[in-house]
């Protein structure tokens, strides 16, 4: 890779990096987890820079990778056998920012895994339905129509309700 490539990569990991690991995280992933399919992902990104510079759509093109790191991560045996340990002494944070992002969390663990990708890309990422539909690889339609759905159960959702329930008593 050239200097020009070099710099172009580095600028990329500088504007990209936070958006990748929060995208991980709504995908599933722990902090932790996120972070490491955030630099896996960008380790592809560097061996195939020219692949990721010529396409199309850029930022499709990389959450499309983030998105097969994920499942290749899930796929191994590591993650089927791992174990979940809280640690000791830990207190949890009370703070309304916490509590929105676990209701946040949950109700997004409440949809499909295809949903779940749609919401993420087009409202966490920002991807344009079309950037959306290319980075899943399927029509805009689809996404349209997977959105419409998620939106709905998203509404559904008990976990949004109480927290909305629960900021509605604390105003009155």
């Amino acid at each position: 890779m050239d200097a020009t490539s070099e710099a172009s990569f580095a600028e990329f990991v500088r504007t990209q990096w936070r958006d990748l690991v929060r995208a991980a995280i709504f995908l599933g992933a722990g902090p932790h987890e996120a972070e490491d399919l955030a630099q896996q992902t960008l380790v592809r990104c560097y061996a195939s820079w020219d692949r990721v510079t010529d396409a199309d759509n850029r930022d499709a093109y990389v959450y499309r990778m983030l998105l097969n790191q994920l499942r290749d991560v899930r796929r191994t045996r590591w993650w089927r056998s791992r174990v979940d340990i809280e640690p000791e002494g830990r207190v949890d944070d009370a703070s309304s920012q916490v509590v929105l992002a676990d209701a946040v969390r949950q109700a997004l663990g409440g949809l499909s895994k295809e949903q779940r990708d749609v919401v993420v890309l087009r409202y966490f990422v920002q991807l344009t339905e079309a950037q959306t539909a290319a980075a899943l690889r399927v029509p805009a339609g689809t996404v349209k129509s997977r959105l419409s759905r998620a939106l709905a159960a998203l509404a559904g959702s008990h976990h949004l309700t109480e927290l909305s329930e629960e900021r509605d008593h604390e105003q009155a």
